[in-house]
């Protein structure tokens, strides 16, 4: 009910003609959006706020993800019109729906809100200014990798720790990061089933960390080379390292979940972290298959 409600009042603004028509759009937030409305959903001084208040961090998010679509590396296959129009509409389309949150907010009188969602968005570009920058120097290593894509994906929500009180309001940022995290572990798992999207993945910057020099140059070298990573990824299995850390992570998603001291709030927000679970069993389970 609460995703297809947020959903549906978010796809008034997405689903453009124009947009549709000439450029895909980034996978929706659902799960950092559910995960803001249940919470907000128990508290007394913001539950009445809560469809409006998901709805334009829906739309920031889907901005900052749109824009980051934009390829701006030269490629002779993405060099005609239809190609500069598809990259000059993400560009458009990131602005317009980052437009929406200001005019959403202003009509509803939250003009604090939009002061706290405009300073998080400075901040996630300062940090991916950071990011781009170690990466381009290849001063990057894994950790760095994951720390960084967890603090991108929480940045808007953390605005809300002061909506939240008393033991939410220091539990949220929390759980927020530590739901963050897993999303990432998440996606780099996918990553390893899409073979054509492995590069700048955190497996290629865990074997540039811990590869052997030779492995590490081919890296550089070939990094564009679809199946020379995926066979690096199999030589370094990067799948089962990125399945420990997924368990790891929503073991300790569960435990903070556990300290929020209301067994109603526990069970709507469960059906959040079964992603997590499912890809953890299914990661146990294939390499059960492949050790017999």
């Amino acid at each position: 009910m609460t995703r297809l409600r947020i959903n549906q009042m978010a796809n008034k603004y997405l689903n453009h003609d124009m947009i549709s028509l000439h450029t895909e759009l980034p996978e929706f937030p659902d799960g950092r959006i559910s995960l803001l409305y249940t919470v907000l959903s128990h508290q007394p001084g913001a539950a009445s706020q809560k469809e409006l208040l998901s709805l334009v961090t829906s739309l920031v998010q889907m901005g900052l993800d749109t824009h980051d679509l934009v390829d701006n590396k030269p490629s002779s296959a993405k060099s005609g019109l239809l190609g500069m129009r598809a990259q000059q509409l993400k560009v458009l389309a990131g602005d317009y729906f980052s437009s929406r949150f200001y005019h959403l907010l202003s009509q509803a009188g939250q003009i604090d809100m939009i002061r706290h969602l405009s300073e998080a968005v400075c901040n996630i570009n300062r940090i991916k200014m950071n990011l781009y920058g170690k990466m381009k120097q290849m001063k990057l290593n894994a950790d760095e990798y994951l720390h960084y894509g967890a603090e991108l994906k929480s940045g808007l929500f953390l605005s809300f720790t002061g909506f939240m009180s008393g033991l939410y309001e220091r539990l949220w940022p929390e759980l927020v990061e530590r739901f963050s995290r897993c999303e990432v572990l998440l996606q780099e798992l996918h990553k390893i089933e899409n073979s054509n999207s492995l590069n700048d993945s955190w497996g290629v910057w865990h074997i540039m960390q811990e590869g052997t020099e030779e492995d590490r140059q081919t890296v550089v070298n070939h990094g564009e080379d679809s199946n020379i990573l995926n066979n690096m990824v199999k030589k370094y299995e990067i799948a089962d390292k990125l399945g420990s850390l997924l368990q790891q992570s929503t073991d300790q998603l569960q435990a903070v979940l556990q300290r929020l001291q209301s067994d109603k709030l526990i069970r709507e927000l469960q059906p959040l972290i079964e992603p997590f679970l499912q890809a953890t069993g299914q990661h146990r389970t294939t390499a059960l298959k492949e050790l017999g």
